[in-house]
């Protein structure tokens, strides 16, 4: 492995655990805590005498400005060291553009207050557009960091079946995702006691929690058939890994998914719930691609007696 793969596949971690940090920022209802001030903290460059709220966000902020620096390290490594019309510079390109994206939407989030104890059917589409955001940018930097280990370009076009069948695998996974945003906003609009200031959408929050574990045991069956399907069509060792340990993983997760409800939600227990989201969607990611990039078993010719 090159030395821009391990850093690539560096950035991608690190940008996991940014991701959990945000999710922590808004479980504890800390995302006001510079204010409605981007990118300023209560007006500030460094807060002074900051609460508890404030150096939770402002970490947040610093560990996100580290990883847009990372995305844009590789981005110039990646230009440097590849040649043109290469796919890892397209991946690196791409995974810049996300992030860009990404703190655009952080952004958004503050300055237009869709933070802390706001009860809104707006913050709810944003956290849904924040994570399938964040999707999209793991996507493709994980394409970067496969592609620079030695991972096979994969056209898109002609792939028939199998083309229709990889995307929706991605698109079923990105809506898992986006419902458990909405759901986990009304797991903290919860916590946090403040319903009442907005019962009617409150309450309309509440109600949809329902539908994210539903949609996630319905998906399970498309993945386990799906994916099982695809694994025999294009055998090989690493789709093979990667699509038991995807399903395993994924009944585990629904698992996980049960005791977080029995547990009310606590804050810790929807970290650890993101981050196997996070490592499935990983995994998800390459499995696709080395589906797409392995040629499809050739059937024996019909012998004529």
């Amino acid at each position: 492995m090159t030395r821009f793969a391990k850093f690539a596949w560096l950035t991608l971690g690190y940008n996991v655990l940014v991701i959990l940090w945000g999710a922590f920022v808004r479980a504890t209802g800390s995302g006001a805590g510079c204010g409605s001030h981007w990118p300023t903290c209560n007006g500030q460059i460094i807060p002074r005498d900051p609460s508890v709220e404030t150096l939770i966000e402002f970490s947040h902020r610093l560990t996100s400005g580290l990883a847009f620096l990372l995305v844009l390290a590789m981005l110039i490594w990646a230009f440097r060291a590849y040649p043109r019309k290469h796919i890892v510079r397209l991946g690196a390109v791409l995974s810049t553009f996300f992030m860009i994206t990404e703190a655009l939407v952080g952004a958004g989030l503050v300055l237009f207050e869709r933070v802390a104890t706001d009860v809104s059917y707006a913050r709810a589409v944003w956290m849904a557009a924040h994570l399938l955001n964040t999707f999209i940018l793991l996507l493709f930097i994980t394409l970067t960091a496969w592609w620079a280990s030695g991972g096979a370009r994969f056209p898109l076009r002609g792939q028939g079946w199998t083309g229709a069948a990889t995307l929706g695998a991605l698109f079923l996974m990105t809506l898992i995702g986006m419902s458990g945003a909405v759901t986990a906003l009304g797991d903290t609009l919860l916590h946090l006691d403040v319903i009442h200031t907005n019962p009617v959408v409150g309450e309309t929050l509440l109600a949809l929690r329902i539908y994210h574990p539903t949609l996630a045991v319905g998906i399970a069956f498309y993945m386990l058939v799906v994916l099982t399907r695809l694994m025999l069509d294009r055998p090989s060792p690493t789709a093979f890994r990667l699509g038991i340990g995807f399903n395993l993983l994924y009944v585990a997760q629904l698992g996980l998914g049960l005791l977080n409800v029995w547990l009310k939600a606590p804050v810790w227990m929807q970290l650890v719930h993101l981050l196997i989201t996070d490592i499935l969607w990983i995994m998800l990611v390459i499995f696709c691609a080395t589906i797409l990039a392995t040629r499809p078993q050739e059937k024996p010719a019909p012998v004529r007696v």
